[in-house]
């Protein structure tokens, strides 16, 4: 019988061993002008450029110190609270503007708002055979996977695929905008039929549902959904559409632009980035905590919850990470303004819905677990609740199962990503190219017969 081409066993393990002692790296050669992860020494971004897209405020530089202050995330220079507070007031849908805005730099008159949905209107339609012969044809059990490949594919239906003038960049950013709900939509109803079984049902986009109902629209079998969860899922698009350049999903798509290559390139490297469970999973990573806390504490007893939370950080329960998943950020101090609008507005659904001890047991680990950070870590630096600590509470409300959770984050941030990616090309100007520190030992070629063995081979 031929050998299967991966590896196992003894010379799994072998090779495994090797490879590890070879990549180790000792921490004394990240000195001097070394920032791992392209942080400084006091945990923020390295400065590589400028963005008028969107920016973050979480804290105020006084005689060289942080001074902790409420979040702020501005989108275009307009307070993201300012924009998701009219909409609530007015009963609108407000996804469509964020993205108008994102993209063209001032908020859309009435008859320019109009034009530019109509554009993504038939987007949202996708090519004809699409759904057939790339998702259904070629399923993955992660949806991500599915999202990457398809905006890969989107490359074959595009008549000017390569062209980087202004016009052709805002034309593919407007209908990728609509297309992603589809592909996540589709693909999700894909990977339920052929991986749990479940029957098939595709929905087709309707032209005059706003991005957030076409979504709940088309994800669930009977298409139906409520007013109170159209808007509420609005919001939470709203709020996930930019997050200002430095995001690693968003500065991969800046880097990838940088070279100059197309953007269907650019926004799958950059939906390649948000799969990683350190970036677009931590909301799935709260939920799995809070089940696991919710089985083991008397939710109405804060010394239960308080005790857990010990073990939790002292790596005896859990996934053993020693982390309480949702607490902190590298920007904000006092509060995350995106978390604070999602506690705002998803109470009431909570109690519809039944979610309201849930929603209640969240907020005391959010209290207990950020005074227990600061006790380990014997600070009084405030830590506040990011935006992943409610929202993966919030999308199982609205029934969206965890495999969405980031393909739907995706769906929202692919307004910002692009906004990043046409200022990127238009005003970088240089590529991007960092610089590593060699720190291998000088060595000589070694003839093969002379070779010493460095693992061992199976027969």
């Amino acid at each position: 019988m031929e050998r299967e081409m991966d590896l196992r066993g003894k010379e799994a393990v072998s090779l495994s061993s090797l490879v590890k002692q070879e990549y180790q790296i000792p921490d004394s050669y990240y000195f001097g002008e070394v920032k791992r992860g392209l942080r400084n020494s006091d945990g923020t971004g390295v400065l590589i450029g400028v963005t008028k897209v969107g920016s973050v405020q979480g804290y105020l530089i006084e005689d060289g110190r942080r001074i902790p202050v409420p979040g702020k995330l501005y989108y275009r220079g307009i307070d993201l609270n300012e924009i998701v507070e009219a909409h609530r007031k007015s009963g609108t849908f407000g996804y469509e503007e964020v993205a108008y805005l994102l993209l063209m730099g001032h908020l859309p008159t009435k008859s320019e708002l109009s034009y530019f949905n109509d554009i993504m209107c038939r987007a949202r339609k996708l090519p004809e055979g699409f759904t057939e012969g790339m998702i259904m044809r070629h399923p993955s059990r992660d949806i991500m996977n599915d999202l990457a490949r398809s905006v890969l594919l989107l490359y074959s239906y595009d008549e000017n695929p390569d062209d980087i003038s202004a016009e052709n960049l805002l034309t593919q950013s407007i209908k990728l905008i609509g297309s992603f709900p589809a592909i996540v939509a589709n693909a999700y109803a894909v990977n339920r039929h052929y991986f749990d079984g479940e029957s098939l049902h595709i929905h087709y986009p309707s032209a005059e549902l706003s991005a957030a109902e076409n979504f709940l629209r088309m994800i669930r079998p009977d298409a139906s959904y409520t007013e109170e969860e159209a808007h509420l899922l609005d919001m939470m698009m709203m709020i996930h559409a930019e997050h200002g350049g430095g995001n690693n999903s968003t500065f991969v798509c800046r880097a990838l632009s940088s070279s100059g290559t197309d953007t269907y390139s650019a926004i799958a490297g950059a939906v390649g980035s948000l799969k990683g469970p350190l970036h677009g999973g931590a909301n799935a990573k709260v939920m799995q905590m809070f089940r696991d806390v919710k089985a083991h504490v008397d939710a109405k007893d804060d010394g239960s919850i308080r005790d857990y939370l010990v073990k939790l950080l002292a790596r005896e329960v859990g996934d053993r990470s020693g982390k309480i998943y949702g607490l902190g950020h590298a920007v904000y101090t006092l509060s995350d303004p995106r978390a604070v609008l999602i506690k705002a507005y998803a109470g009431h659904l909570a109690e519809v819905k039944g979610f309201a001890d849930d929603f209640e047991l969240l907020e005391k680990v959010e209290t207990i677990g950020a005074q227990l950070l600061q006790e380990k870590r014997r600070s009084d630096d405030p830590i506040c609740a990011n935006v992943d600590m409610y929202s993966g509470l919030v999308y199982h409300m609205l029934g969206i199962p965890q495999e969405v959770f980031t393909p739907l984050f995706a769906t929202a941030r692919i307004a910002g990503w692009c906004a990043n990616r046409i200022e990127e090309v238009l005003t970088g100007n240089r590529i991007m190219r960092p610089a590593y520190r060699a720190v291998t030992i000088h060595n000589h070629y070694v003839p093969m017969q002379e070779r010493e063995a460095h693992m061992e081979l199976p027969e």
